[in-house]
């Protein structure tokens, strides 16, 4: 694995801790390892910046979906500072992902999240 790899899956790992982060205190540390300061998160149905409003995103995708995680589908790919991932919300009941996707990253040079581009690849009607 290059250093280049390590700095892409390591920065998709503190991503993935962020997003699965289970109490509010762990969230904001965890937001804060992965984003820089000024850090941006942008999908389809959000559009902030700064770690209390990426926090307050994550958070809400909580309330929306209690007893989901979020897992990495597939390898990381990237390049420069942009790197590229699937992901899927998956139930932790049943292991069913209704909902999946991919992000788009862009990084600092110390492997921190200066932004985020996220794409909706399969929604179920109702779930967005």
């Amino acid at each position: 694995m290059s250093a280049d790899n390590n700095r892409y899956e390591s920065a998709v790992a503190r991503y993935f801790e962020a997003w699965n982060a289970g109490d509010p205190q762990t969230l904001a540390k965890a937001v804060a390892a992965a984003w820089t300061a000024d850090g941006s998160y942008t999908d389809p149905l959000a559009d902030v910046s700064g770690h209390e409003q990426i926090a307050a995103v994550i958070a809400g995708a909580h309330e929306q979906f209690p007893g989901f995680f979020f897992r990495l589908s597939g390898a990381v790919d990237g390049h420069h500072h942009i790197a590229r991932f699937a992901w899927e919300l998956v139930s932790e009941a049943d292991g069913s992902a209704p909902i999946a996707g991919f992000d788009v990253i862009a990084l600092d040079n110390d492997g921190r999240i200066r932004s985020v581009h996220g794409f909706l690849d399969r929604v179920p009607s109702g779930a967005a």
